[in-house]
C-alpha cells in the first residue's frame, strides 16, 4: 500500500483574496448625475496566511487598510468578498453562536485602552464581567482568577479596585491585554497595541507581549505603521500599501533587503537604528492617493523614483522572488531580486 501524501499543517488564520469595499455618497445628488456609485477599496483582494504560534507583522501607513483587515478577521464586519478561514474553518457568515465561540478563540487589543476600558467600572469590575459573560469559571473562583490575570501581565492584584482613570497609559494597556486574556484565547489581533505609549513604556509592554506568547502558545496578527516594532516582535512582516499586500517576508529578510519601493521607502522613513541602507535614497514622497480613485496600474506610481511605462498602465502581479512575495514591476519572477 503507497504512503499516505504528506498534508501541510492547517494554518491557524487563512484569508483568501479578501476585499472591503465601502459605498461612498449616493442620494439624489448620485441619481440625477445617473453615474455608478463611488466605492471606497479598503481591502482589495488581500491573501495571506498566519501559522499556529507565529506572529504575523501588517505594517503600512495610516489609510492602508491594516485595520479594516483586522476588524474583517475579528469578524467586526463582514467582507465584500473573499473568504477568512480560522483553524481550517471559515468564520464568514457565521450566527451569534458561532461568533460567541470564536471570541472566546480570537482576541483584540486595542491602541487606545483608555477608550477601550469602562470608565465606571474598577478593573476587577471589568475582568469579572468578562468571566460571568463567557460563562467562566464558578463565580466564587472568579476573584482568584482576577487577580491571576492582573499578576500575569505584571500588575499587583490591589489594582483590581482601581478604575482606568488611575492607571497610566502602559498600566492600561497592560490591563487590556489582560481582559483580552481572561477567555484563554489562542489567537490575538493587536492593533497599534504600542503606539500610544511612550517608547520605554512600548518596549516594557512589548516584551510582556512577546512573554505570554511564549508562555500561552499564543499567535498573533500584529498591526502597527513602527517598522522597529515589526522588527521585535514578529517572525514575518506583510506591508499593505492602499488596501494590498506588496511584499511579504520573513522578518529578518525584510530588514536586510527590502525589495518594493515602497518598503525601502518605509525604512528610510524610520528612525535609526531600524535599517536605512546606505545607497538607497528616500522614495517616500507626497500623500497617499485617495482610496475612492486610486492611480491605475501599480498604486503606488506617483510616488515611486522607479517608475517605468508599465507602472502606469497595469498593476504587478504578486510574484516569488527570492523567497519571498513581492508585487511589484521590477523583479521577474523566481530570480534573485535585482539591486534598486
Amino acid at each position: 500500500m503507497a504512503a499516505a501524501p504528506d498534508l501541510a499543517p492547517v494554518p491557524l488564520l487563512e484569508v483568501r483574496g479578501v476585499s472591503k469595499h465601502y459605498p461612498v455618497g449616493g442620494g439624489l445628488a448620485q441619481l440625477t448625475r445617473r453615474r455608478p456609485p463611488e466605492v471606497l477599496r479598503a481591502v482589495d483582494d488581500v491573501s495571506l496566511r498566519v501559522e499556529r504560534g507565529e506572529t504575523l507583522g501588517l505594517v503600512g501607513e495610516s489609510g492602508s487598510g491594516k485595520s479594516t483587515l483586522g476588524r474583517l478577521v475579528l469578524q467586526l464586519e463582514p467582507p465584500t468578498a473573499g473568504d477568512i478561514l480560522y483553524d481550517g474553518r471559515s468564520i464568514v457568515g457565521r450566527g451569534a453562536r458561532e461568533t460567541r465561540e470564536l471570541r472566546k478563540r480570537v482576541q483584540v487589543v486595542f491602541q487606545d485602552p483608555f477608550s477601550s476600558l469602562n470608565p465606571t467600572m474598577t478593573v476587577g469590575q471589568m475582568l469579572g464581567e468578562v468571566l460571568k459573560v463567557h460563562r467562566l469559571g464558578r463565580p466564587e473562583d472568579r476573584p482568584a482568577r482576577i487577580e491571576e490575570l492582573l499578576e500575569t501581565v505584571g500588575l499587583a492584584p490591589t489594582m483590581a479596585a482601581r478604575k482606568p482613570h488611575q492607571f497610566s497609559g502602559g498600566q492600561r494597556q497592560r490591563v487590556g491585554i489582560a481582559r483580552a486574556l481572561a477567555v484563554e484565547p489562542e489567537f490575538i489581533v493587536a492593533d497599534e497595541a504600542v503606539s500610544a505609549l511612550d517608547v520605554s513604556v512600548q518596549a516594557q509592554v512589548l516584551n510582556l507581549m512577546v512573554r505570554l506568547q511564549d508562555d500561552l502558545g499564543l499567535t498573533y496578527l500584529f498591526i502597527a505603521h513602527n517598522l522597529a516594532v515589526m522588527r521585535h516582535v514578529s517572525r514575518n512582516v506583510a506591508v499593505m500599501y492602499l488596501g494590498r499586500i506588496v511584499e511579504h517576508a520573513v522578518t529578518a529578510d525584510l530588514f536586510r533587503e527590502p525589495l518594493h519601493p515602497y518598503t525601502q521607502a518605509l525604512m528610510q522613513a524610520a528612525p535609526a537604528p531600524v535599517a536605512r541602507r546606505k545607497g538607497v535614497k528616500p522614495a517616500l514622497t507626497g500623500e497617499m492617493p485617495n482610496p475612492i480613485s486610486p492611480p491605475t496600474g501599480c498604486h503606488f506610481h506617483p510616488r515611486c523614483p522607479h517608475t517605468m511605462d508599465v507602472c502606469r498602465a497595469e498593476y504587478p502581479r504578486t510574484r516569488t522572488v527570492g523567497g519571498r512575495r513581492v508585487a511589484c514591476h521590477l523583479y521577474p519572477e523566481n530570480e534573485t531580486p535585482a539591486k534598486v
